[in-house]
């Protein structure tokens, strides 16, 4: 029954903290609303998600999700750094293949974001197959390294999070 009211519980969540924090007005109407919205919305599109991704270790996502903050940051001083101080002749950008041992849709889906996110590097496109992702780098002289913090910091960590 609570499977069949909730069937997402962590998107229903989401929406309401997606809601108060667009109205950024915390009312009780607002929370009423927000909570419709979470309960109502996945219940109309449990149907699309008929094999929805269960988290192996959802401590290690909120560490993921800490990660990827930090690194945001960072990538957004060196970004910074690259614009005001190298000239455009020395900037090598590099498109880099990730060769991927990740198989979840999700979990790919969640990589692509994160590297998408992060300032410098842009997710181009998923190999037709699903075992390479091509990302696109501002600047670096080490492609190589490049791949391995990406496979080391992000996908390590979604292999243990996504079965």
């Amino acid at each position: 029954m609570v499977r069949r009211l909730v069937p997402h519980p962590l998107l229903s969540l989401m929406l309401i903290l997606v809601w108060l924090g667009l109205v950024n007005t915390f009312t009780l109407g607002n929370l009423i609303l927000g909570t419709s919205f979470g309960l109502i919305i996945p219940m109309l599109t449990a149907a699309y998600w008929p094999d929805r991704p269960t988290l192996a270790r959802p401590l290690k996502a909120v560490e993921y999700v800490l990660v990827v903050l930090w690194d945001i940051i960072v990538a957004n001083v060196q970004v910074a750094a690259i614009i005001l101080f190298k000239r455009e002749t020395t900037i090598n950008s590099q498109w880099i293949p990730i060769p991927l041992e990740l198989t979840s849709a999700e979990a790919i889906t969640v990589l692509a974001g994160t590297i998408t996110m992060t300032p410098g590097t842009v997710s181009a496109t998923l190999a037709a197959d699903g075992r390479a992702i091509l990302v696109h780098c501002l600047h670096t002289d080490d492609p190589n390294a490049i791949r391995d913090e990406i496979k080391t910091r992000y996908e390590r960590r979604l292999l243990e999070i996504f079965p």
